[in-house]
């Protein structure tokens, strides 16, 4: 899909009627993988990369929350982990990554709990491009919390807040349609408040902008106008909250 109507997906001019996340990725699932070119993924990979360079894995519990095909499995599995659990609410999803990785820990989201985990029990929350489907935001994050080890993390990537208050809409392309997912705006400034009321520090905030740095996105499909129109506006964010420690 052109860059041009990739990037309409996150500012489009008019708005489609969403679908809920469960029945939009099980339609999205199998050409999920197959996103040449995007910059969404590639700023997440970045955000990711960043947020991750300091932690320990090897023998660690990592619950991998809105896991969807596994994206940032292979990082994760080499890494070590004692145990990997990935979280979905899309049967879809869940059976890409089971092709992709035969054996793994998988479970089927219904609401905010997260079967399978103990209190106190995990190591590292993972929840990467997730966080603006969830409505109930504050159940979600007290759930995340309640599984966290003492000294744990939870590191979260998503759309940044700014660019969908401006309009912008996950969408993608089935069956000659584009479709768009729900999401829910959801302010850094609360997100940072619910991890102070949770007694969660924040460790690190990282907020990548439309800047030079990603011009060749644009250039590669002719879409300078576009970029131009949305240089400077926050388009990705980063948290790392730490729990207490021992």
């Amino acid at each position: 899909m052109p860059l041009l109507n990739r990037l309409r997906r996150y500012f489009p001019s008019i708005r489609k009627k969403e679908l809920e996340p469960a029945k939009a990725y099980d339609q999205w699932a199998e050409g999920y993988d197959d996103q040449p070119g995007n910059l969404m993924l590639a700023l997440d990979e970045q955000v990711c990369s960043e947020l991750m360079s300091d932690l320990v894995i090897r023998g660690k519990i990592v619950a991998d929350v809105g896991c969807g095909t596994g994206r940032h499995w292979a990082r994760l599995l080499e890494a070590q982990p004692a145990r990997l659990a990935g979280y979905d609410v899309s049967p879809g999803m869940l059976g890409m990554l089971q092709r992709k990785y035969p054996g793994a820990e998988t479970h089927l989201l219904r609401d905010e709990r997260l079967p399978g985990l103990a209190d106190e029990t995990c190591d590292l929350v993972l929840s990467t491009l997730t966080v603006a489907h969830i409505d109930d935001i504050a159940s979600a994050l007290q759930e995340w919390r309640r599984v966290l080890r003492p000294g744990g993390s939870i590191l979260i990537t998503d759309y940044h807040p700014d660019a969908l208050a401006r309009g912008g809409q996950r969408t993608f392309r089935h069956n000659d349609r584009v479709l768009a997912v729900r999401n829910h705006i959801h302010p850094l400034d609360r997100l940072k408040e619910i991890a102070g009321e949770l007694n969660l520090r924040i460790e690190r905030c990282v907020e990548k902008v439309i800047d030079d740095a990603v011009r060749p996105y644009y250039e590669q499909q002719q879409a300078l106008a576009l970029y131009d129109r949305f240089y400077g506006v926050r388009i990705i964010y980063g948290l790392h909250l730490i729990a207490p420690g021992p």
